[in-house]
């Protein structure tokens, strides 16, 4: 019984698996295939929706041709927004003509657009350990 016992001990410990889930985006609106989208996953409403000096969001670019649908694996369990930006000249930013978007952007959950971007709060969102699927709808102002 001791022998048992002691060997059961000695027994490889598995390792728990990684718990974290997979966001697909289905992006909508792109007004051409000209230059790249930029993917901002953010935790921080500090940093919503410009998250360039988020240094703990994750950073996507993908060419506009091939952003009908943006992966973004490997996610943990939080409360995340996602914030686009359709990157027409690839200049990597947004660029604004008398303080209003030249180029196109999009946000989880497609909350109103007023005056200014969206709070962190109108575009959160709650992954778990389940794979999830969301539709981001592209607007453009000029």
């Amino acid at each position: 019984m001791l022998g048992a016992s002691a060997s059961a001990s000695e027994a490889p410990v598995a390792a728990a698996p990684a718990l974290s889930a997979s966001i697909d985006l289905a992006i909508t609106g792109l007004r051409s295939e000209k230059g790249n989208v930029l993917v901002c996953l953010s935790t921080n409403p500090e940093y919503f929706p410009d998250c360039t000096k988020d240094k703990k969001a994750r950073k996507l670019k993908i060419s506009a041709g091939d952003a009908e649908t943006v992966k973004i694996a490997g996610v943990k369990p939080g409360t995340y927004a996602v914030a686009l930006i359709h990157d027409e000249n690839a200049n990597g930013k947004m660029d604004l003509r008398l303080f209003l978007p030249r180029e196109g952007f999009g946000f989880s959950r497609n909350p109103k657009i007023g005056m200014g971007p969206p709070k962190f709060k109108s575009a959160q969102f709650t992954v778990g350990t389940d794979d999830a699927q969301y539709a981001v709808r592209m607007k453009y102002i000029l």
